[in-house]
């Protein structure tokens, strides 16, 4: 299991369309193709036999291996340091463009900054997550390896000053490709992969032509981010931030994955190892906010149609929401589990698709209707067909919001009366009122009132437990959640309001570790699932915001200066942290980094108004 690289020592690549993981000895050992959710080419996080992986490392010599980002982009930059010279191993993919294609490139660019050194290239791909065979066929431009769903062309780019037998990448006996090259000062290499359904042969590309897709991509990518208006006191982690979110984003209908990976396990050798490559109704709120407080409106505009198409479909399934759905919409998340594959340092099982997406999670409607509220009052309007959806779906919801439902941790444990599913209901009567009056669209809003004033004593009177003097996970029980965090900035509670002061010190004794925040704790309120959890990074964040919601600016900024020194070296947050400061749990997550954004935005706003 030691052969398994943390899951922070990764950085990320991708086009817009699908990504890759590269770890920091220059193992790409995560690629699904042609989309994020399809099936992986190369699985080696997952197996480090059977999965499939493509190493560039150097042979023969002891290294230090260091990773950052080409300042301002999606480009990175992995450095091996020895005795004997400096190398760097350039990754990166050239964006993919709107229209969705199976074709996608990833590019890796070997060069010598200092002395000489000696790499391994060792490509060995396996389709299907490792389960479908593959034949290689040789070509005066290079190889390409043929499975009976996908192609994977694999090129090698000759450069004039080194011989071509240093050049060549041979077959080897497991199916794949191997090279040992030595370089020297000033000296470079590279090999480009290209997928497709249909792939004829390798195509040639020159140095000059490489040497272009790298200039290309970082001009993209710095042009894209010249556009965000933040100027504030976490510029660099903010900015990082946004790049990993337009990473996750599939730019052919703008949906945001919640993570590009599958399996990754909240606690090592345990079972809550999910897939994330889909898109969460729940991140609809968030990152609508996030976005705009950005300035990135395209993005904003075009994550809402994603949403209002998701809306209008809802009155083929009894008005009522999916909480997730595939990149391009479809419903279908059948999850099945790879029994073939021995899952991350041994954790398994290995799940792809997801059996949460048919849960009932009433917090969901809270999520949307809160999106295309903020949404509007930027200008984002909702149209006549997305606004008859949004009746029919809130019309369901008065009739539905008091059911007990599998909560926003999508538990497996049974169905409560969740208090953070009763808040977000409130929400979406609350901001859908709100819509209908501002734009004077048609709506019975007096019954929607009635229902959102009914919710709201409900959870007055029976989510507020005495004894505790705080908001408890479900009526229940006793148990805090670090979900309620979130009523302050919804606006269902003052963050002055003596109850919710008690709540917040509650959660400070028993849910917080250094500034790290457990979701609530699975041995007193169980979920249906064997083992424990790590602390999630996105409670985190919300935890600052409620510390400077609630005057503790300093505590505030402390917290989260604290938690900034959580990140991986390159800035990227997965899921959960462990007690150890290991990050656990699908990575990098979406989530998280929504979360960092809009506390930041937020606790300078709050800084700035102090000062």
């Amino acid at each position: 299991m030691d052969s398994y690289p943390a899951v922070e020592a990764h950085g990320l690549i991708g086009d817009l369309q699908t990504a890759a993981l590269v770890a920091m000895d220059g193992t790409l050992d995560w690629f699904c193709a042609p989309r994020f959710d399809s099936p992986s080419l190369f699985g080696g996080l997952l197996d480090r036999h059977k999965g499939g992986h493509f190493q560039v490392s150097p042979e023969g010599v002891e290294y230090v291996s260091k990773q950052l980002y080409l300042p301002g982009t999606a480009i990175l930059i992995t450095r091996f340091l020895s005795a004997d010279g400096v190398g760097e191993l350039v990754d990166f993919m050239p964006v993919a463009g709107d229209e969705a294609t199976d074709r996608h490139r990833l590019v890796r660019m070997l060069r010598m900054v200092r002395g000489t050194m000696r790499f391994r290239v060792d490509c060995q791909p396996r389709f299907n997550y490792g389960r479908d065979p593959h034949e290689l066929d040789r070509y005066p431009e290079g190889h390409v390896f043929r499975s009976p769903s996908l192609s994977l062309a694999v090129s090698t780019v000759r450069y004039p000053e080194r011989p071509p037998d240093e050049q060549e990448m041979r077959p080897t006996g497991e199916g794949g490709l191997r090279a040992i090259a030595t370089l020297r000062e000033g000296e470079a290499g590279a090999v480009v992969m290209e997928t497709g359904v249909s792939l004829d042969r390798p195509r040639f590309y020159t140095p000059g032509e490489v040497q272009q897709l790298l200039e290309q991509t970082r001009d993209f990518w710095r042009r894209w981010l010249a556009r965000s208006r933040y100027i504030g006191r976490w510029r660099e982690m903010v900015e990082r931030s946004a790049i990993t979110l337009k990473l996750l984003t599939y730019a052919p209908t703008g949906a945001l994955i919640a993570a590009p990976t599958v399996g990754l396990p909240e606690q090592i050798g345990g079972q809550r190892n999910w897939d994330y490559r889909y898109t969460w109704i729940r991140d609809a709120s968030i990152t609508v906010h996030a976005l705009l407080c950005l300035g990135f409106t395209d993005e904003a505009w075009r994550y809402m149609d994603w949403l209002n198409d998701r809306v209008q479909e809802v009155k083929d399934r009894q008005a009522s929401l999916q909480i997730m759905y595939r990149v391009d919409g479809s419903p279908d998340l059948s999850e099945e589990t790879l029994d073939h594959l021995e899952g991350y340092r041994g954790s398994a099982p290995v799940r792809v698709g997801n059996g949460a997406a048919n849960q009932l999670q009433m917090d969901i409607y809270g999520e949307a209707l809160n999106a295309l509220h903020e949404a509007d009052s930027h200008g984002l309007q909702i149209y006549r067909h997305g606004w008859l959806s949004t009746v029919r779906m809130m019309d369901w919801l008065c009739e539905h919001w008091d059911r007990p439902e599998d909560g926003i941790w999508e538990t497996r444990g049974g169905r409560q009366d969740f208090t953070y599913g009763r808040v977000m209901s409130w929400v979406a009567l609350d901001r859908a009122v709100r819509l209908a009056h501002r734009r004077g669209l048609p709506a019975d809003t007096d019954r929607w009132a009635c229902t959102r004033n009914q919710i709201y004593e409900q959870i007055m009177t029976r989510g507020f437990h005495p004894g505790r003097r705080a908001f408890v996970q479900h009526y229940a029980t006793d148990v805090l959640d670090a979900a309620l965090l979130a009523m302050p900035s919804v606006g269902i509670i003052a963050p002055t309001d003596p109850m919710w002061q008690s709540t917040l010190r509650a959660m400070d004794a028993e849910l917080v570790s250094d500034s790290l925040v457990y979701r609530y704790d699975p041995a007193a309120s169980p979920d249906g699932l064997p083992g424990q959890e790590s602390t999630f990074t996105m409670c985190t964040f919300w935890y600052v915001r409620a510390l400077a919601e609630s005057g503790r600016l300093d505590d505030a900024t402390l917290t989260l200066e604290k938690m900034l020194t959580y990140s991986s070296p390159l800035g990227l947050y997965s899921e959960e942290i462990a007690p150890t400061g290991e990050q656990t749990g699908n990575f990098p997550q979406a989530f998280s980094h929504l979360s960092l954004i809009g506390t930041a935005v937020d606790l300078d706003r709050l800084l700035d108004a102090r000062a």
